[in-house]
């Protein structure tokens, strides 16, 4: 592990690769275009994940220069404390050390979660998969020239050009110390590092996002909200999936025949359950197994609940515990709905679409983590820390 870069030294960095994503926007498109030319897959998730155009490139520029504004993460003291001999004893935030990201499609991660790392002080290897692999190397060489114009070594910032067997053997048996894993794609990619690696690793899970509408919900704004958690980004892990409709929702038909109508435009597919099924629009749900499935397409399940204990039951199981939200007027039924649906983010009145590290308020994110250690949800840059305790004494000896 390098020597710790200090704080000016790594924001120098960051301020030099917003500039060089600037002034690198042709390159970078072609790049991405040889990938996009080479993809022959038909995931419509996978090819959105994989595209980079001019926003994404503003969005990796404005992340990186958030990041350099931010304060240092690191040597922030979490406790103090005077034992009764002199001794003064902190705890401190610290760098994780060497921090291995596996992800597919996204270049865009090559940059934000990269940074995020980086400006922790972490020591960052990043894995993509060959999807994405002109883009990725690119955007590696973009990350050493801006290392190498403040004197930082490039090993900072290290591509692994693997291929499935190599990265199975070095997740088994790596030739150099790795600290963390963070795995940034579908189910398959985190079961298979979960399998392989020696380390501890946060899983960046499905998404599977439930809505639950209460009967006591604004129906108007209860279509907008699903519209827009299920259309705007179907390859998003903050997408919605499914739709839970309470038994006794007033007008419960024209709301359902509304929503269908409103979900056609946009070509959504639409599964229903036996107690909505046979509506004009739908198909009838012949597998259960749906409920536990994340789309990343145009398609929603919509089912109904006979109270809001069996709509929280039914998220508890089937849900990937990254996001759920309740439409309700009822500020008591939203605070007992939030309460007790397992879920990394809960919403009243809102869109599940908001699990983002951005609109969270924390400049980015790494990943968005469905474990419950260390950090849930969106991890970003205060998160990607680990502590330390610093002990300063004059001598003392236990007895």
């Amino acid at each position: 592990m390098s020597l710790l870069l200090d704080i000016k030294q790594r924001n120098a960095v960051l301020s030099d690769m917003a500039q060089l994503l600037e002034q690198e926007r042709t390159a970078i498109l072609a790049a991405n275009k040889i990938d996009l030319d080479s993809y022959s897959g038909d995931d419509l998730a996978m090819r959105d994940r994989l595209k980079v155009d001019q926003e994404k490139i503003d969005g990796m520029i404005l992340s990186l220069q958030q990041l350099a504004a931010q304060d240092d993460p690191l040597g922030v003291e979490r406790f103090s404390f005077t034992h009764d001999n002199g001794m003064h004893v902190s705890n401190k935030t610290a760098p994780f050390g060497t921090i291995l990201i596996i992800y597919e499609s996204r270049p865009d991660v090559t940059i934000e979660a990269a940074g995020i790392a980086f400006k922790s002080g972490n020591k960052i290897l990043l894995k993509g998969g060959k999807e994405s692999l002109n883009s990725n190397l690119f955007l590696v060489d973009l990350w050493h020239k801006a290392l190498e114009a403040n004197e930082a070594d490039t090993n900072w910032v290290t591509y692994l050009q693997f291929n499935r067997t190599e990265t199975q053997a070095f997740l088994e048996k790596p030739d150099q110390k790795i600290d963390l894993i963070v795995p940034r794609g579908g189910e398959r990619l985190i079961a298979f590092v979960k399998e392989h690696a020696t380390c501890p690793v946060i899983v960046s899970g499905r998404g599977n996002n439930f809505v639950y509408i209460d009967h006591e919900a604004d129906l108007e704004m209860a279509i907008d909200i699903i519209i827009n958690a299920k259309t705007t980004k179907i390859s998003a892990c903050n997408a919605l999936d499914k739709v839970l409709v309470s038994s006794d929702l007033p007008r419960k038909q024209q709301f359902l025949q509304h929503l269908i109508q409103e979900l056609q435009k946009s070509d959504v597919e639409i599964l229903a359950d036996e107690a909505i099924s046979g509506m004009e629009g739908t198909k009838t749900i012949d597998d259960e197994q749906i409920w536990y499935e994340e789309f990343l397409d145009y398609k929603i399940a919509i089912g109904q609940s006979s109270d809001i204990e069996d709509a929280i039951s039914k998220i508890n199981t089937y849900g990937g515990g990254h996001s759920a939200s309740i439409i309700t007027a009822n500020s008591k039924t939203a605070e007992y709905f939030m309460n007790n649906v397992d879920t990394a983010a809960v919403y009243h009145n809102a869109s599940t679409r908001f699990t983002d590290g951005g609109q969270f308020g924390l400049g980015g994110e790494l990943a968005i983590s469905t474990d419950k250690l260390h950090q849930r949800g969106p991890i970003g840059l205060q998160h990607l820390v680990t502590n330390k305790w610093y002990v300063k004494g004059d001598g003392q000896t236990r007895k």
